[in-house]
């Protein structure tokens, strides 16, 4: 047994380290804190008091500017650099026309629904010629024209620079 100690204690030790050398946690878009949302009450607060609480937005909504969207993922590394998501947050903050909060909405990630894509391919005009065909289809359709210098037999070459 006391032959392997070492072995099992350098082992223990190297799996140790696996957890001290994974990458931190990754913060994108504007974290809004759970305090802060408390601080916030409808009918009483103003952008004024949303921007000094939550900052500028991270968006606006499209069509209205009294809707203003704070979104925030915090990722981090997993297993061959492929990003594992650990929390996703949409607060949602509307105003009245005098600049009043009117209501305010927190979305996380449970709240996501999932969406299937439709593997499609859109067309594009044109003809379905490939690469090849593409490539040597235009072999054979030009036809030799005057050439800029004049021709060997000194005549017009057809091109003319100025006014007779």
């Amino acid at each position: 047994m006391r032959r392997y100690a070492p072995a099992l204690l350098l082992a223990a030790s190297l799996l140790g380290a696996c957890s001290v050398l994974e990458a931190p946690p990754q913060v994108r878009g504007n974290k809004v804190d759970a305090d802060q949302l408390k601080e916030l009450i409808p009918g009483t607060a103003t952008r004024a008091d949303v921007t000094s609480l939550l900052g500028s937005p991270t968006a606006k909504a499209t069509f209205d500017d009294n809707t203003w969207i704070y979104i925030s993922e915090v990722t981090q590394p997993r297993v061959g650099r492929v990003q594992g998501i650990n929390s996703q947050d949409v607060v949602t903050a509307v105003f009245d026309d005098r600049g009043v909060l009117q209501s305010l909405t927190h979305k996380t990630k449970d709240d996501a629904k999932s969406v299937s894509v439709v593997a499609r391919a859109t067309p594009s005009p044109g003809s379905d010629s490939t690469f090849m065909q593409q490539l040597l289809g235009n072999v054979g359709k030009f036809t030799a024209g005057p050439t800029a210098g004049g021709n060997s037999s000194g005549g017009d070459s057809g091109a003319t620079f100025g006014a007779k």
